[in-house]
């Protein structure tokens, strides 16, 4: 196990060409992010991401009750609610885990750290898709025999067994 880092470790940028960068994740060093603060009554966090090169960057800022300005204003109505978020995650495909499992172990560790721990981006939430999907290396389903409603012939697949599990 890895120990946790007290604060962010910066992204080591990749760039491929004029406008793409991606921060390098390996065996030897990933980026990390500062623990998640909540900011204090009347005050928001902001993180932004930019072609230019910030990842993830922290700002904060104070909400005024008027603001006269030529950018965007937006208008936040405390007293309205509209839905809960129940968490922030991403997608297990057969190309992701294949992709995953492809890594050395400790890359592996370090891209898991990267999503789901709080020196990460604290995902707590994950989309497995039930039998194939558009990310899969072929078409597949758990039972191919019309009319078994029992699901006598269901069985799951090695993709399932072997990169999901």
């Amino acid at each position: 196990s890895l120990p946790c880092p007290p604060g962010a470790r910066p992204c080591s940028p990749k760039y491929f060409g004029r406008d793409a960068m991606v921060c390098v994740c390996n065996a030897t060093y990933c980026d990390t992010l500062d623990p998640l603060v909540l900011p204090a009554p009347g005050s928001f966090v902001k993180y932004e991401s930019s072609k230019a090169g910030k990842r993830l960057e922290r700002s904060e800022g104070r909400f005024q009750r008027r603001l006269c300005a030529p950018d965007v204003v937006l208008t936040l109505d405390t007293m309205q609610r509209f839905q809960r978020v129940k968490g922030f995650g991403g997608s297990i495909t057969d190309a992701a885990a294949i992709n995953i499992l492809s890594l050395p172990e400790r890359a592996q560790d370090h891209l898991l750290r990267s999503y789901f721990s709080e020196e990460g981006l604290e995902y707590n939430l994950i989309r497995l898709p039930m039998a194939s999907c558009d990310f899969s290396l072929h078409a597949y389903t758990y039972d191919d025999v019309p009319y078994d409603y029992e699901l006598k012939h269901f069985s799951l697949r090695d993709e399932d067994t072997k990169l999901k599990a």
